[in-house]
This record gives structure tokens, sequence and C-alpha cells, in this order.
């Protein structure tokens, strides 16, 4: 989902209760540089495109720390 919208997006989603209702995710993509917190919580959004099942609880966005 997000990888086809942000391809160099390294994606970790996690069922906070183990139910399937209740998500955190945390996003990195080196492609976040320069753009405004905004639009990186659009771009995700829009990724996701309501296709999760249950609530996002918490979003986390970072660009990838370089090595």
């Amino acid at each position: 989902m997000i990888r086809a919208a942000i391809p160099d997006a390294e994606v970790e989603i996690t069922d906070l209760a183990g139910d399937g209702d209740h998500y955190a995710a945390r996003v990195v993509a080196e492609s976040f540089r320069g753009m405004s917190r905004i639009a990186q919580q659009r771009a995700v959004y829009a990724a996701l495109g309501g296709r999760m099942g249950g609530v996002l609880h918490a979003l986390q966005l970072t660009t990838a720390v370089p090595n």
C-alpha cells in the first residue's frame, strides 16, 4: 500500500491491541526530506487509502538516517 505511493518507504505497522482494530505506523522515507510534516502525513494517509480496517492511533514519520 504505502510502498506503491512512496517507493523508498520502510514501513512498520503494529497492531496495538492484537485485535486488528488499533494500529501504530512508523514510516521512514528519504523522499520525506524537504517535505513539510503535513505533506508527509497526507502522502501516508493517501497511500493507506483507508485499507487498514481499523484506527491509526499513532504515526511516526522520519527520513532515513545515513549509515
